[in-house]
This record gives structure tokens, sequence and C-alpha cells, in this order.
């Protein structure tokens, strides 16, 4: 069987949470932009078309949605961690990167974003 290696992109995904350490971003949900791109062996889910072999991105992006709407964070690193904990968690997952945006967290800046990857030792 192929070891075949595929990846996932889950693109703009627009969220709002409560983000940040200012009385009015503890106060009131933001908007948040979540990228995540994950690629794991797929030989399997390619030779058989059974999705019980494939990795399953509908599951993975709602128990993202509902850590980052469930949850309130202070610092856009815990979030995007705790996000990657989610993308990286299947022993098939080679790699995985995670970027979050927080759109005008900054004055004359259209987006500040953190991003953290995963990458599996051999």
């Amino acid at each position: 069987m192929k070891s075949e290696i595929a990846t996932i992109r889950i693109k703009n995904l627009r969220l709002r949470t409560h983000i940040g350490i200012k009385e009015d971003e503890i106060q009131n949900k933001q908007d948040v932009i979540i990228n995540v791109v994950i690629a794991y062996h797929a030989g399997r889910a390619q030779m058989s078309d059974n999705m019980d072999d494939a990795l399953n991105y509908r599951t993975i992006t709602k128990r993202i949605i509902a850590l980052v709407e469930e949850n309130r964070f202070s610092l856009l690193e815990h979030l995007t961690a705790r996000v990657l904990d989610i993308a990286s968690e299947h022993t098939s997952v080679m790699d995985a990167r995670v970027e979050v945006d927080k759109p005008h967290a900054l004055r004359f800046a259209d987006s500040v974003s953190m991003e953290l990857s995963y990458h599996k030792d051999a």
C-alpha cells in the first residue's frame, strides 16, 4: 500500500470569541480568522475510498469552532496553541500549521496574526 501524503487546508474560518486583555476586548467578542494546514498519511483512504480511513476535516473544524466560540482567551499565542492541539492530535498527522488572524488589532494595520506549527518526529 502506498503511503501518500495528503494536505488538508481549512481556509479563512471566520469565528467570534473573547480575545485580548483590554477591557473592551474582555467584554466584547471579536472576529478571528483561522487557517489550518494538516499533512497526513492518506494512503489507506486513497485505496479504500472509506471515510473511516481518512482524516475527517469536518470533525476537526467542528471542534475548532466549539473551542473558539465557547472559551475566552487573553493571548493570541494561547488560542493558536489550542487550535494546533486539535489539528495535530490524530496519529496520522505528520505536520500541522495554524495561523490565527485578529483583524483590526492595531491601528493602521489590517490585522495581527500568530502562527504555530507542529512536526511529528520520526
